[in-house]
């Protein structure tokens, strides 16, 4: 936006005569405002340029300021000479001078702000505000007993403008206090006291109006000549007073009315509203009697695990729509009622919150009558969680609902750590008034769908329904943050534990026994206590292919090799196919030490049994450790490692701290960041694709290289290929088998080459197992190649460099 000041140009008159005029115009070359001056100079009217572009009005498309001729000239600060069409049709010489310019972008203009004399107004003006905000001036001349009113007061009547009143006609208006109000003009007059008064009108039109008439002297002289004021439109305030008088009576009504507990609070717990049912069950359980305004959390302050359940309670309230929970309702020892508490947000106009409301109704009856014993068969009577029967059919009904959806869920099963400490502490009755506080704090961390359940003892179970893996191990996190952090105050004691966990992932390849799955839980729950408590160990559900004896035998073997460090490590090299590459490149392969010599694990038998006893993401970890220690004993391999490859699998995928981890290793060794890579499986990346990126990002940061393993075994590949930022493109098994007479996998293996490298990403075609399949790669020209018809596996051992004696000594060996 720019500011220009134009006089007309007289060549024979000095600078700075005559009438100057101010045109504001925008980038786009469209008059924003022109000032009073405008038809003087330049023979338009203010309100016929306002909005026009600016070059209507100009001789010809060279006089437009904003062309760069003028632009540049005008912008180092000097005065320009353009011709402008006058309206009669005439041309005439100008001189432009810029005022102010910025950006429409920018911020405004510097600016004051200045009184403005009433007279100078522009009537205009005063309609908009009167019609705007609803109101009208008046103006009573004492001594000719004439009153004047401005357009809004004729409208506010709906009379219409200009309509002939008297005053005395003007009072009928008023539904009562005529008297009055002829008693404070009267007063003003004489003693030039103002006024106010509330008034209700009944217009020329039969509706009600509430208004307030304002009202005072104006002295000329140090005498009282007229009385002025205004008269405001208060309907609408009116009119929301009358709805909220109505709203509580009806609020009072219905309270009153029910037997259930009612309150409201806003966003600082602080009491709106109650009924009587409440504040006496209130009063008879806290000692105290609530009233409206007194704060929630104040009023539970000698109450510290009351008033922390109902803070979080209302929390959660607060961030949710609805709920509905049962509970005692109360915490304390005894016999107490069950309620069944339903919370709802309350919110305003824009939908922001306000506050909460609460419902609850006795529910005892109903979950204690011997004639209805359906709440007692499928509740814990200690926590009034679902029990382990309800529990499990839940599970076998979500089994058969999942069955129809490709949406996975998750099973946690958790134990509490040395909760039998409590018993000597605090004794059973602490110890069942913790479960209950504790069980109600997982009831509310859990979301609505979820189920909460106590199977046994200090033993509690969630089923968590429709979410991903990320979102479960999210919330396992998260559950476990809650039992660490929650502390229950008894008698000066303060109790508080932690607790180990297994997740279990549920997806397609679940089992249809939800003891199974159960049972696949508690083995994660005990591997994770057993490694250090205070932590959840991840698996996907499985049908189990060994007997129970089997696996038990692997896990074992699996934890023996990775206490004593003792996984046997072999490596299996990449060669160069297409050109010649100096180095060794080698991907890093494990096996679990078996009972006999040669009696080893292979991946393919211990791999599933690990994921599911969560010990997959410390088997990656140890690889790399142990690969590093061995690669530290061998120092004079550095110049010639420039591969080295490690398998990852999902749990090290989707955990954060894995890059952290690799940074630090990577620290203490001699080797550079860049020579290492880690490999992610295509159906990984697949199915958690944002998060591989953010893993291959923070790996990159540290040095080290990517790799898509596995591309080609799904249609995604070629998406993946292109966008995942990985480094290198390990071509899957199942495109190689015939590659040398299938022309549909050379076309697919073709076209992944191609898609890497206009990526600028290295190929390797895996699984080589004879001439056909390397003369076809060669040919496709992928970079590397790897299988046994170029390498089977070798013990680590082997790649150590050949000893050479020099007449210092011996180097390698």
């Amino acid at each position: 936006m720019k500011e220009f000041v134009i006089q007309r140009y007289r060549a024979d008159a000095s600078a700075g005569t005559g009438h100057k005029t101010l045109l504001r115009i925008d980038d786009e070359g469209k008059v924003l405002f022109a000032d009073n001056n405008a038809e003087a100079v330049l023979g338009y009217h203010a309100d016929e340029l306002e909005g026009i572009m600016v070059h209507q009005v100009l001789a010809s498309r060279e006089d437009d300021p904003f062309a760069p001729v003028n632009r540049h000239r005008i912008e180092s600060g000097q005065n320009v000479l353009v011709t402008f069409r006058h309206k009669e049709g005439f041309f005439y010489t100008a001189c432009l001078s810029l005022r102010v310019s910025m950006r429409d972008s920018d911020e405004a203009a510097s600016a004051r702000i200045t009184q403005q004399e009433s007279s100078a107004i522009d009537p205009r003006l005063l309609r908009f505000a009167e019609s705007a905000a609803s109101f009208g001036v008046w103006e009573l001349d004492i001594a000719s007993n004439q009153i004047t009113w401005t357009e809004g007061l004729y409208r506010l009547l709906e009379l219409k403008p200009g309509t002939n009143i008297t005053p005395e006609q003007a009072l009928f208006y008023c539904q009562s206090g005529q008297g009055r109000i002829r008693a404070l003009f009267r007063k003003c007059a004489h003693t030039g006291a103002p006024f106010t008064i509330e008034l209700n009108l009944l217009t020329a039109q039969q509706q009600k109006v509430r208004a307030t008439l304002n009202g005072r002297a104006l002295k000329t002289g140090g005498r009282v000549r007229k009385l002025g004021g205004t008269l405001v439109n208060r309907t609408g305030e009116m009119q929301r007073d009358q709805a909220r008088i109505r709203a509580e009576k009806i609020l009072s009504a219905t309270t009153a009315a029910s037997p259930g507990l009612i309150a409201a609070v806003d966003k600082n717990l602080s009491l709106l509203h109650f009924n009587q049912p409440y504040a006496r069950l209130f009063a008879g359980i806290f000692g105290t009697t609530p009233s409206v305004g007194d704060n929630l959390s104040q009023l539970l302050k000698k109450h510290p695990n009351e008033r922390h359940l109902a803070e979080q309670l209302w929390r959660r309230a607060f961030e949710q729509n609805s709920f509905v929970v049962d509970m005692p309702i109360t915490q304390q020892s005894g016999e107490w009622p069950v309620y069944e508490f339903h919370y709802q947000r309350l919110t305003d106009g824009k939908n922001e919150t306000t506050g909460a409301v609460v419902v609850a109704s006795d529910i005892s009856n109903r979950a204690s009558n011997t004639g209805d014993s359906e709440y007692r068969y499928r509740h814990d009577p200690v926590t009034g969680l679902t029990n382990r029967r309800e529990f499990t059919a839940r599970l076998q009904r979500s089994i058969e609902e999942r069955a129809e959806t490709a949406v996975g869920s998750g099973l946690l099963y958790l134990n509490l750590d040395a909760f039998g400490h409590f018993n000597a502490i605090a004794g059973n009755g602490a110890c069942d008034r913790y479960l209950r506080e504790l069980a109600s704090s997982l009831d509310i961390r859990s979301r609505s769908q979820d189920t909460v359940s106590r199977l046994s003892g200090d033993t509690f179970a969630l089923l968590i329904e429709s979410c991903t893996e990320t979102e479960a191990r999210k919330l396992a996190d998260d559950i476990l943050e809650l039992i660490r952090s929650f502390v229950f105050e008894w008698q000066g004691h303060q109790l508080q534990t932690t607790a180990s966990g297994g997740l279990l992932i549920m997806g397609r390849n679940t089992p249809a026994d939800p003891e199974q799955l159960l049972s696949q839980a508690s083995d994660l729950c005990h591997d994770a206590k057993t490694s250090g408590r205070n932590r959840v160990h991840t698996a996907h559900a499985s049908k189990p292919k060994t007997d129970d004896n089997t696996s038990n035998e692997y896990v074992e073997q699996i934890r023996k090799a990775l206490d004593n460090q003792a996984l046997t490590l072999e490596f299996q090299s990449l060669k160069p196919v297409a050109s010649v590459t100096w180095g060794d490149h080698i991907e890093i392969l494990a096996r679990i030490p078996g009972y006999g010599e040669h009696n080893w694990l292979q991946p393919e038998q211990f791999l599933a049994v690990a994921e599911r006893f969560d010990l997959a993401k410390r088997l990656d970890r140890q690889v790399i450790l142990q690969t590093l220690a061995w690669l530290g004993d061998h120092s004079l391999l550095e110049p010639r490692l420039k591969y080295c490859g490690f398998n990852l699998s999902l749990a090290s995928v989707l955990d954060d701290t894995f890059a952290d981890f690799m940074e630090s290793v990577l620290r203490a060794s001699n080797y550079p960041p860049e020579c290492f890579c880690l490999e992610i499986r295509e159906a990984h990346a697949t199915q958690y694709p944002d998060e591989v990126a953010v893993l291959c990002d923070a790996l990159h940061q540290i040095g080290c290289r990517t790799a898509l393993d596995g591309a080609g075994a799904s249609v995604e590949s070629y998406s993946l290929a292109a966008k995942l930022p990985v480094d290198i493109i390990k071509l899957d098994r199942s495109l190689m088998r015939r590659l040398g007479d299938d022309p549909v996998q050379q076309i697919m293996v073709e076209a992944l080459h191609r898609i890497a490298q206009d990526s600028g990403k290295v190929t390797v075609a895996t699984f080589i197992e004879n001439d056909d399949i390397l003369r076809k790669v060669r040919t496709l020209g992928i970079h590397y190649g790897q299988g046994f018809r170029l390498g089977p596996p070798k013990p680590l051992a082997e790649l150590t460099p050949v000893a050479v004696d020099l007449t210092t000594g011996r180097i390698g060996g």
